[in-house]
């Protein structure tokens, strides 16, 4: 049986190597096992950090293990698109086990190694179960045509993908997108539709420095071309049961998942309001199709907000999250938070701070 004191005390001390430790990793995995190395990006940058976030995860919940089940399941079905195969699994945990026992030094016992490699049994054993059900009824990744492609201005582009199969997802839940341009590499995305009979729905794409799958979608990719998606994945972002209000607060692209949301409620509305921010009003990049959206439902609330109204807009000025809280549009709500992470833990702890219940709080954590 796993000792999970015994595991966290172990992990925090590998882990205060830092980068060393995913440096450590891949070259063992890499040099022990290269039919591993098709598998990952040429630029192995962001991939590093993702062992690391992975490896806390388990660890942090390893004497709950069970209740991680669900998310071990799906990163399981969504490994498929990167070729991962269940006879993978024990290469990595070669290279996991030995990365270590290197950087525990002299704290590394018999016993430790047991009680990893019987954790990472378990995590692996539950991802390659749930792939290889998978297998048997949804594809392993779905190739979509790029059928629009509107530049909203010189950073921000609306993409419409029409798969050839269809793709099922929830409201709120994202989808991976790798193109031919940047092989091999994984960014996350949330269709900004609820599901259309035809099964195309559109993204929101924001270029960001250094955003290699970001720039390439903003600036490269044109209607006609191919780009390959990934399951849908997620639940922090999907509509909760209930009749009582919804407050939505939300920064740039991560209005997204919002105007999904609303769609989903048109059809058994309940009192919603979308508080939107951006550093300005050149920011506010669909502000015309949300007013759209906001004058066919009574139900909606839309108020969109700028760090400074340096334009004379109208719009009003300040954070999403506190306009919403002054406005006591999140006392007895469900609120939806979504944007870049600084926003939303900035959010989440004014919402906090102000007495908001963290249980109405739902979000995307970070780390995938």
């Amino acid at each position: 049986m796993i000792d999970a004191d015994r595991l966290k005390k172990n992990w925090s001390l590998v882990a205060a190597h830092g980068e060393q430790v995913p440096l450590y990793f891949y070259s063992t995995l890499f040099l022990t096992h290269p039919e591993t190395r098709d598998l990952f990006p040429m630029n192995m940058a962001a991939q590093r950090d993702k062992l690391v976030n992975a490896l806390g995860a388990v660890v942090s919940n390893v004497d709950t293990i069970d209740e991680v089940v669900p998310t071990l399941q799906a990163l399981g079905r969504d490994h498929r698109k990167f070729g991962a195969l269940r006879g993978h699994y024990p290469a990595v945990g070669e290279a996991l086990l030995a990365t270590l026992e290197h950087f525990s030094g002299p704290h590394w016992t018999p016993a430790i190694a047991a009680d990893w490699a019987e954790a990472y049994g378990l995590v692996s054993a539950t991802m390659a179960d749930a792939a290889d059900a998978a297998a048997h009824y949804t594809p392993a990744w779905w190739d979509a045509e790029v059928v629009a492609h509107d530049r909203r201005d010189l950073e921000t582009a609306v993409l419409t993908l029409a798969p050839g199969t269809r793709l099922d997802y929830l409201p709120g839940q994202s989808v991976s997108l790798c193109t031919n341009l940047r092989p091999r590499v994984w960014r996350q995305y949330t269709p900004a539709n609820a599901p259309r009979a035809d099964g195309t729905f559109d993204l929101h794409v924001r270029a960001v420095d250094g955003g290699e799958v970001s720039s390439a979608l903003v600036s490269l990719v044109r209607p006609g071309d191919t780009l390959r998606v990934g399951p849908a994945t997620g639940t922090g972002l999907t509509l909760r049961p209930g009749r009582g209000p919804v407050a939505m607060i939300a920064g740039g692209t991560g209005v997204a998942p919002m105007k999904a949301l609303v769609e989903q409620l048109a059809a058994a509305p309940r009192p919603t309001s979308l508080y939107w921010g951006s550093r300005t009003p050149a920011g506010l990049y669909c502000l015309d199709q949300l007013r759209a959206l906001a004058a066919a439902y009574d139900w909606l609330d839309l108020v969109p907000c700028v760090d400074e109204d340096m334009f004379g807009s109208g719009i009003r000025i300040g954070s999403p999250a506190e306009l919403a809280v002054a406005h006591g549009r999140c006392a007895g709500a469900d609120v939806y938070v979504c944007g870049p992470p600084g926003m939303v833990e900035s959010a989440r702890k004014h919402l906090a701070a102000s007495g908001v219940r963290s249980e109405a709080v739902h979000f995307e954590p970070t780390g995938e």
